[in-house]
């Protein structure tokens, strides 16, 4: 590209110069010739006028008065009637430049200069605009070079961030090259970066979120299917399959939720639920596993609450709180339940020794972990419970109390009846 850049400007400076140079060069000649011939008829003129004067003063006209009338390179004859001719300079040889003049008195002046003055004034004039286009295109040169090197490196750092995005390196390179065209194309390519960032890192956080959401409910429903094979009671057994095909369908209902907040975040299936039914669920998923780790599980606070969300995502919340107490906690784990305002709160607390306190307000944040572990089960809670309008918050870290907020509808029971009223329906 430089190369070519190199060539075309070159070109086209060549091609004015011919145009232009041919054009200047016919023209000064001309002006030249024109003004050596000037010359020449003003001196002859000049000489007459002078002869004139001299006659008409009976003066002598000889060549030793008239010498230093006339310039060295010039030769000139004087012609008087009944005199005999006065020359003055040397006569030049090959092609000259003449003018006659005749004087008021009859005599004839005729002044000659050698064509070879006009030729060497003109090689000069020539010389000049010969170094004026040779200054021209050594400054095209250097001009399409700093040109070339404008525009071709630009291109070649763009090449290598097209080259670095393809390789999987989305990092924007932020450069600017004060050319518009190529800023624009640098805008696009620094945006399209940021968006296959935005991509892979979405990717990558659906691949973590979707091992650590998928782990709990694997495991319990593993826990049940254990328990079907160590028993042969068939009501046992019965009870414990619908249980594992509740834990299935709460599995399919993770999945749908990671691929929902994947594609957007902010994408809620907010319904009307009953608080009671999630947190028995969750009571009897995990009493096994605190049942093994020798601890209980229990609950406790306001009965019969409706809150506004998605079931399955307020579900996975309350298993990572859980899940988060039976990991690091200790002692006790107890859900209550409680109102406040015109919202639904569900504490899960415990009796272990708590969030220390440097890891108090980052508790939320990814890749935070007082062990062990992969620190995204609060982060992941925290985002499922905005997606549908919620919040979690940690209300104290010593004990560990941790809130779920939820919007909360009144719940419509039907009118009490008498027990006696109730027989007599029936």
């Amino acid at each position: 590209m430089r190369r070519r850049l190199i060539q075309s400007t070159l070109a086209v400076v060549l091609v004015v110069i011919a145009v232009f140079g041919v054009s200047l060069v016919i023209v000064e000649t001309r002006t030249i010739s024109n003004s050596a011939q000037e010359r020449v008829d003003s001196e002859a003129l000049r000489l007459a006028s002078i002869v004139d004067s001299r006659i008409l003063g009976d003066e002598h006209i000889n060549a030793e008065i008239l010498k230093n009338q006339i310039a060295e390179d010039r030769y000139a004859v004087i012609r008087i009637p009944g005199q005999a001719p006065v020359e003055l300079g040397l006569q030049p040889t090959g092609d000259v430049i003449h003018s006659t003049a005749k004087g008021e008195e009859g005599e004839t002046v005729t002044v000659q200069e050698p064509r070879s003055a006009v030729t060497r004034e003109v090689g000069r004039t020539l010389l000049i605009i010969a170094l004026v286009a040779l200054l021209a295109i050594v400054a095209a040169v250097l001009l399409a070079v700093r040109q070339a090197n404008r525009l071709a490196s630009p291109l070649t750092d763009l090449a290598e961030t097209a080259e670095r995005l393809g390789s999987g390196d989305p990092r924007p390179r932020h450069k600017r090259y004060g050319v518009p065209e190529l800023d624009r194309v640098a805008d696009v390519l620094d945006a399209s970066a940021e968006r296959i960032a935005r991509m892979l890192t979405a990717e990558r956080r659906l691949a973590a979120d979707a091992s650590h959401q998928l782990r709990t409910p694997l495991t319990a429903l593993s826990m049940r299917l254990e328990e079907i094979t160590l028993t042969d009671d068939p009501d046992n057994v019965k009870e414990e399959a619908t249980i594992a095909l509740t834990q299935v369908e709460r599995l399919t209902d993770v999945v749908e939720r990671l691929l929902t907040n994947a594609r957007d975040p902010r994408t809620g299936s907010a319904v009307t639920f009953d608080l009671d039914e999630v947190i028995k669920q969750q009571l009897e998923e995990w009493r096994p596993a605190y049942r093994s780790a020798g601890r209980a599980i229990v609950s406790s606070g306001k009965r019969h609450l409706q809150a506004v969300g998605t079931p399955g995502a307020v579900a996975q919340v309350l298993a990572a709180l859980i899940e988060n107490s039976l990991m690091h906690g200790g002692g006790t784990v107890a859900l209550r339940t409680r109102v406040t305002g015109n919202q639904a709160v569900v504490e899960v607390t415990d009796e272990g020794p708590g969030v220390p306190t440097d890891l108090g307000a980052r508790i939320f944040e990814r890749t935070i972990s007082g062990r062990n572990s992969t620190g995204i089960g609060l982060a992941v809670a925290r985002d499922l419970a905005e997606a549908d309008g919620g919040r979690l918050e940690m209300l104290q870290a010593q004990p560990p109390v941790f809130g779920l907020f939820l919007s909360r509808t009144p719940l419509k029971r039907p009118p009490l009846v008498d027990e006696d009223e109730e027989r007599t329906v029936r």
